[in-house]
């Protein structure tokens, strides 16, 4: 559960960096044009892809976590850890179902 824990922290970062990256895309971008700003389009993927996986790692994490609590199982992560996935998986529910769909 450690190293599942440890996954889903670099996940969560990886969705901060791909939001910050769609921020700056869509601020910079020229109307009527599709060029990147950013020219690293192979890094960019990397966060991308990262960034869309991570509100699945990181709702199962959550799941996990509140199984074992549920069940009085002794979890040994440190507690900022999981308040750090609860709060980013608030912000990623906010980003795919609210914010994403308005611009």
């Amino acid at each position: 559960m450690r190293f599942f824990s440890k996954i889903t922290v670099l996940c969560n970062v990886c969705f901060m960096v791909y939001v910050t990256l769609w921020y700056v895309e869509v601020r910079n971008r020229l109307p009527g044009t599709t060029n990147q700003v950013i020219p690293l389009s192979w890094l960019e993927n990397v966060f991308v892809i990262l960034g869309f996986g991570s509100i699945l790692v990181n709702a199962l994490f959550l799941l996990l976590v509140f199984i074992f609590t549920a069940f009085k199982v002794s979890v040994k992560i440190p507690r900022w850890i999981i308040i750090f996935n609860l709060a980013v998986f608030c912000a990623q529910v906010l980003f795919h179902f609210f914010i994403k769909q308005v611009r």
